[in-house]
């Protein structure tokens, strides 16, 4: 199977757009990331930018519920997931493409900053027992 599996280190720059299903079940979050590139310049002796790039983050489940509940625009990220450009094609015809990371994992990007991390809670898990024939 042919993947792009991508890493981007960048910042949030849009609001969360968080969604549940029609049902009430599932979560859906996505939100734009820009990705700024820095190097060093040999003939200037200094660091420059490179040109951004803006890629949009899909998240779903529990990680979109705890994206809705962790990221907030501004906040510095590192994504990992599936890359995937969609064309797309307006009313008046015109035309352009959109980078889309569907994501595996969404956290922090701790070389800028702290973070406390909160375990989400245990799931309750069904436990069936026989009654004890000697209880009375």
């Amino acid at each position: 199977m042919n993947d792009s599996s991508v890493v981007l280190i960048g910042k949030v720059v849009s609001d969360i757009r968080y969604t549940k299903s029609q049902d009430g079940g599932h979560g859906n979050a996505r939100f734009r990331i820009l990705v700024k590139e820095r190097r060093f310049d040999r003939i200037t002796n200094r660091f420059v930018d490179a040109e951004p790039s803006f890629f949009t983050v899909l998240s779903w489940r529990s990680l979109a519920d705890n994206v809705h509940a962790s990221i907030c625009k501004g906040d510095p990220v590192v994504v990992s997931g599936r890359l995937r450009v969609r064309e797309w094609q307006s009313h008046d015809g015109s035309r352009g493409s959109v980078a889309e990371i569907s994501a595996n994992s969404i956290g922090h990007d701790l070389a800028r900053g702290q973070s406390q991390f909160e375990s989400r809670p245990a799931r309750r898990s069904l436990t069936l027992t026989k009654a004890d024939p000697d209880a009375a």
